[in-house]
């Protein structure tokens, strides 16, 4: 909680990046996995906008789609929403750059192809573009 009993905004990061693991896993993509591989998700930036207030305790879910993404997945928009669930109010969105990185070599890299698809058949944004590599 910040200081004006709100959630603050390392929490909705905490969750953001939480839900984008727990996408990985249901894949069949595990830390466990990732590690054995060494290759792992890079956050290069976070926007977090903020609408409405959630509150110590507040229940609220949190949805995930890809707002860009390059062809061959190396690297992405990701958008999370977070709405209340008392009334379904939009209450922020983080959205987060991501790039696929050798924990070996400390460079980008072209994600396997099992897991580049993974990310490519995530829902996509509205307001979807393709990126550039």
């Amino acid at each position: 909680m910040d200081f004006n009993q709100h959630m603050r905004n390392a929490a909705y990061l905490g969750v953001a990046e939480e839900t984008r693991l727990r996408f990985l896993e249901s894949g069949g993509w595990t830390m466990a996995e990732l590690y054995r591989r060494r290759l792992g998700p890079v956050v290069v930036e976070d926007l977090l906008t903020y609408r409405k207030e959630l509150r110590l305790l507040e229940p609220f879910r949190v949805d995930m789609a890809v707002a860009a993404i390059t062809p061959d997945a190396r690297k992405m928009k990701v958008r999370n929403r977070f709405f209340r669930s008392s009334d379904a109010a939009a209450c922020a969105t983080v959205e987060s750059i991501i790039l696929w990185f050798d924990l070996e070599a400390r460079r980008t890299i072209v994600p396997p192809p099992e897991l580049g698809q993974l990310w490519l058949g995530l829902a996509r944004t509205e307001d979807f573009v393709r990126m550039e590599g």
